[in-house]
């Protein structure tokens, strides 16, 4: 079924023995996000994918926090990469590719996506410590790495430059937002048509 190039919404639901995750996403929204994870920086972070995307965005997760934030952020990125593969649909319409800059302060990163239905992940990012306050920075490519495998796009994070790590983070997350909305937003010019030689994605 095609999706509505104006009303785009899914609803994913994940229950595992180490997470139950509740997803809603609607990506002609107004930026807006209600996030409740356990996880403050993830949340943080979330809500600036939203806020920079345009999307409105819900997230309700429970995991075993008591070991570690790995399975939570992992299985967040599985079911928003779920979401957004259902929210688009046919992708008939839409720019497919979407890329963004965005620095703060001294740190720069790069994001490029290409809504291609091939699942690839490109990750240059050296952060400068492993943590920000209790939050494992290796989680950042986890999270990354289950949404791109679950909604098959392909895409390139690149941080050029940074030394505070917060701040790389931020950029990346911000740009991926920025990225991505550019890539979800309707092509007049291909209206009904999508957007490759293959005539699917």
């Amino acid at each position: 079924m095609a999706a509505e190039i104006s009303h785009r919404r899914a609803s994913i639901e994940r229950n595992t023995l180490e997470t139950q995750v509740r997803i809603a996403l609607d990506l002609d929204g107004n930026g807006c996000a209600r996030l409740d994870t356990g996880v403050p920086f993830l949340e943080h972070m979330l809500d600036q994918v939203a806020r920079h995307g345009m999307l409105d965005l819900e997230v309700q997760a429970t995991g075993d926090l008591q070991i570690d934030a790995h399975h939570t952020v992992e299985d967040i990125g599985i079911s928003l990469g779920q979401a957004l593969g259902r929210a688009l649909g046919d992708k008939a319409g839409i720019r497919r590719y979407g890329h963004s800059y965005v620095p703060l302060d001294e740190a720069l990163s790069r994001v490029v996506i290409d809504l291609s239905g091939r699942p690839g992940l490109v990750y240059g990012v050296d952060f400068t410590r492993p943590l920000v306050g209790a939050f494992d920075l290796d989680l950042v490519q986890e999270f990354f790495q289950g949404l791109v495998n679950h909604a098959a796009l392909t895409l390139h994070i690149d941080n050029l430059r940074g030394t505070n790590a917060h701040h790389q983070v931020e950029t990346i997350f911000k740009a991926f937002g920025r990225a991505l909305r550019m890539a979800v937003e309707p092509d007049p010019r291909m209206a009904g048509i999508t957007p490759s030689t293959k005539g699917t994605l």
